[in-house]
């Protein structure tokens, strides 16, 4: 097989795998989509605060809620310092930080999370102590947790965190977004370890659905969702200083 006719193929398959991951997703966790979606919906109709957390890679999916064109302008990132992407130099430090006992505590103690809020937490494995923590903290001071997760993983993996739980185990919803443990997709002759990661694809996938959902809920009790449009559209930047000023007291991505 000629080179490009090969890159072309893997280039497909991802492709496909992808494809079917979101069909999979769509399929079963519909439902519990639309739940997450509502209990968006009661903390906006509430006056309650939303915000989502994710370490690493798991940090992707979160952020691409926050202060998002076509999105929910009340969507807020909790940020541990050292955690929240790979900026952080050695990349190996956020791995290392979500071993830390803890850190979520602290992390929550300091935040402006009150009951009756929801957290949205990312992780793929939801076996390190920061996810388990941040849960397990979070539904203690009387705030809704979603997480999003892959059950597989806790199937495969032991636990980190010393109680032998995972996230999936402290949440008030669980979404379960099937990658397989490794979170690659393919595998090649001549290629020593798998690859092509689809964990962001897929969980950005059920972020955005589970913000449509709660829109959806929201016109459906009469209640206009706050929802930004696209600073590079004629109006847009009008609209979003419309509505981040009248959720000012519940957006904390401007200060």
């Amino acid at each position: 097989m000629a080179e490009s006719d090969r890159s072309d193929r893997l280039a497909g398959d991802f492709f496909d795998a992808a494809i079917d991951l979101l069909r999979q997703v769509r399929d079963a966790e519909g439902e519990g989509i639309t739940a997450a979606g509502s209990l968006l919906a009661d903390a906006v109709a509430a006056g309650g605060r939303i915000f989502t957390f994710g370490a690493g890679h798991s940090s992707l999916p979160a952020q691409d809620t926050v202060y998002r064109a076509g999105g929910l302008a009340v969507m807020n990132l909790l940020s541990v310092p050292g955690v929240v992407g790979v900026d952080v130099r050695p990349a190996t430090l956020g791995s290392a930080l979500e071993r830390v006992d803890g850190l979520a505590a602290a992390v929550l103690d300091s935040s402006p999370l009150t009951a009756g809020d929801v957290l949205v937490i990312i992780s793929l494995s939801g076996r390190n102590p920061l996810p388990v923590e941040m849960a397990l903290n979070a539904r203690a001071l009387g705030i809704k947790v979603i997480g999003v997760t892959s059950v597989a993983y806790a199937q495969a993996t032991r636990s980190r965190h010393a109680s032998g739980s995972f996230l999936k185990d402290h949440c008030d919803l669980v979404l379960d977004s099937r990658i397989p443990p490794g979170d690659a997709e393919l595998t090649l002759p001549g290629i020593d370890a798998p690859f092509a990661p689809a964990s962001t694809v897929v969980t950005s996938a059920i972020m955005q659905a589970m913000v449509a959902s709660a829109a959806g809920v929201l016109a459906e009790r009469g209640i206009d969702p706050p929802l930004l449009r696209s600073g590079n559209v004629d109006g847009g930047h009008d609209w979003n200083a419309h509505v981040m000023g009248a959720y000012a007291d519940r957006i904390f991505y401007r200060q």
